[in-house]
């Protein structure tokens, strides 16, 4: 089944109003960002990819650390919710196959050409050791992540579906920095790990494939 793609996350706008500037620099910001990490993506860069004027990028954004915060509003609203959320639910029958087919989506993502690794976790180590707004936000946003975890855990009968949906965030963040690292089979590694989590808890697993293994989109 071929891989069903939505437009890009900040689809291309015309350079007619103040509207427009401001999504053009989020696009551009956002791209930017999740690919080469934040500190080595400066304001000049950005304004050259949105092809606006700098001031223009002050109008709308007033510090570079604010124009951070707006992508990682961005990155949750597109990954997290209308990609990750998204697959896991059309995946599984019941609550616990979803969960563990956060692992059969990892996978897929690992393995494309254009895998960015998690913006979220980028964020927190650049940001590491400091206390600043970018690393609260980062940390907000990564927690956040955890919610329809939790939310799936507590449907699937899981004793404890807090400390069960950190025990699998914690695979799925360790997954997706080997796989940054070069590890191809970084998510069926997580994954096993994760079926001894289930195993633990007496979630019930189907043995049937997935629904689909068409990747929905580009996170």
């Amino acid at each position: 089944m071929a891989s069903q793609r939505r437009d890009p996350p900040v689809p291309p706008l015309p350079p007619s109003s103040a509207e427009d500037a401001r999504e053009r620099i989020l696009r551009a910001a956002y791209d930017l960002f999740c690919r080469a990490g934040i500190g080595s993506t400066g304001i000049d860069r950005i304004v050259a990819e949105a092809g606006v004027a700098k001031m223009s990028l002050y109008r709308h954004f007033a510090s570079k650390d604010d124009l951070v915060r707006a992508v990682l509003e961005t990155r949750e609203d597109l990954w997290t919710k209308g990609w990750l959320e998204y697959e896991v639910e059309r995946r599984g029958a019941t609550p616990a196959e979803r969960l563990l087919a956060v692992f059969d989506v990892f996978d897929e993502w690992f393995r494309r050409d254009d895998y960015e690794s998690c913006f979220f976790i980028r964020s927190l180590f650049e940001t590491a050791g400091g206390d600043t707004p970018i690393l609260e936000a980062a940390a907000r946003h990564f927690s956040n992540v955890r919610g329809p975890l939790r939310r799936l855990a507590e449907e699937a009968g899981a004793r404890d579906p807090e400390a069960f949906a950190r025990e699998l965030q914690i695979l799925m963040s360790g997954a997706i920095v080997s796989a940054t690292a070069g590890d191809a089979e970084a998510a069926g590694r997580a994954r096993e790990l994760a079926r001894l989590l289930f195993d633990r808890e007496g979630l019930r697993l189907s043995e049937s494939p997935p629904r689909s293994r068409a990747l929905h989109s580009r996170p």
